[in-house]
């Protein structure tokens, strides 16, 4: 009797089986994410061994195993620099007015279509939306570039034609904040809306059915109905949106800024950049890279731990 019990395989070794077993059915499916999953080794994880520069005295010539020991020397110059806060001011500002206007956008263009009931005309407003984001920032940079030139552009050559003097939307630090939120806007909106027209496709037909029946009207529905069901997927998004608060848009503050800007325009990946590409200081820019990524892992976890408080949803 023992050598039969004995036989037999625990339930963690049935599990485990299964597992194995629910592997192999779907071994085609699994083959799909190893192109994902190579890339996030390569390029994400590994990397990860670089972080050390940060605390180092990093020389090309020593490699980063040879370099010397620094501790947090860089991180407290980084933050004893009146430059560093500047950038740093400016990324939250930037990225704060792009989760304010940027994130409902895309919200509302699903909401909007979701009404459409001509379906060759959701269809191509879709399509055009969707455009500019296969578009690289270099593109779109040199389009705006012409498009809104105090001499040129038809926004400065239409004020000209009223009266009214040239604005320099580049180089103006009034006006410089604006493009950039009103560009970003222009080039995502429609591609964040397949996360939410997918959303709303998962939401049965007979509540409207049962609402449009007790007298509600399309603004009712939309409030009572259709928002409440996307709720799940608008907090997952927002937590995103609220990490990547300081990992701003490098793309496209380095295609459109210009030395006229920096006091409004300069942010932590474009400072980056010019300390360790341009000057070469390698450490101390990998230590503004970990404080940046640190972070915005803290904003990650916060907002999640809020929005499960709040309604239920979130990452984990």
């Amino acid at each position: 009797m023992s050598v039969a019990v004995g036989s037999k395989d625990s339930p963690r070794e049935r599990s485990k089986r299964r597992w194995w077993v629910s592997y192999y059915k779907q071994k085609y499916l699994v083959l799909l994410f190893v192109p994902a999953i190579i890339y996030y080794i390569v390029f994400q994880y590994l990397p990860i061994y670089g972080i050390m520069i940060a605390f180092k005295d990093y020389r090309f010539s020593e490699g980063i195993w040879g370099s010397q020991w620094v501790g947090l020397e860089h991180f407290r110059d980084l933050f004893s620099l009146g430059s560093f806060w500047e950038v740093f001011r400016n990324t939250i500002v930037i990225s704060f007015y792009k989760l304010i206007f940027g994130f409902p956008a895309p919200i509302i263009l699903a909401l909007l279509l979701n009404e459409v009931r001509h379906v060759l005309f959701k269809r191509t407003v879709q399509t055009i939306s969707y455009m500019p984001h296969f578009l690289s920032w270099v593109v779109i940079a040199g389009l705006f570039v012409q498009f809104l030139s105090p001499s040129i552009g038809p926004i400065n050559i239409f004020l000209q034609s009223i009266g009214l003097k040239p604005i320099y939307f580049l180089a103006d630090p009034s006006w410089f904040r604006g493009v950039l939120v009103a560009t970003d806007i222009w080039k995502d909106v429609g591609w964040g809306t397949i996360i939410y027209l997918a959303a709303l496709t998962s939401i049965n037909p007979e509540l409207y059915e049962a609402s449009t029946v007790d007298g509600a009207n399309r603004i009712q529905n939309i409030f009572y109905i259709t928002l409440p069901s996307m709720l799940p997927v608008i907090t997952i998004m927002f937590i995103f949106a609220v990490g990547k608060i300081v990992n701003d848009d490098f793309d496209q503050i380095f295609n459109m800024y210009n030395p006229a800007v920096y006091s409004v325009g300069d942010v932590l990946s474009t400072y980056t950049y010019r300390r360790g590409m341009v000057e070469m200081e390698y450490s101390f820019a990998t230590a503004v890279g970990l404080f940046k990524n640190v972070i915005a892992f803290v904003l990650i976890v916060m907002t999640n731990a809020l929005a499960k408080k709040w309604n239920d949803y979130g990452l984990w």
